[in-house]
């Protein structure tokens, strides 16, 4: 099973949190800085936790240096 998700992300924010706008799309707040990967990073831990899914099961498709990314999830 693969699932496509767009994530809107914001970075540097004092709480994280994971807010459902619709099936495919979700709003994140990350306290990472993006400098170095560390967004993306603690993005995809997150999304992990989130979903009940190993992180290697999730892979930034697009937006690797944007707000809004497109991920792909696999299990």
């Amino acid at each position: 099973m693969k699932k496509i998700i767009t994530v809107e992300v914001k970075t540097n924010s004092k709480e994280v949190k994971v807010e459902k706008i619709s099936d495919n799309v979700f709003k994140v707040r990350l306290s990472a800085t993006p400098i170095g990967g560390r967004a993306n990073k603690q993005l995809i831990e997150i999304l992990s936790h989130y979903f009940k899914v190993s992180k290697s099961q999730i892979e930034i498709k697009s937006g690797k240096t944007s707000k809004t990314k497109v991920l792909v999830m696999y299990g």
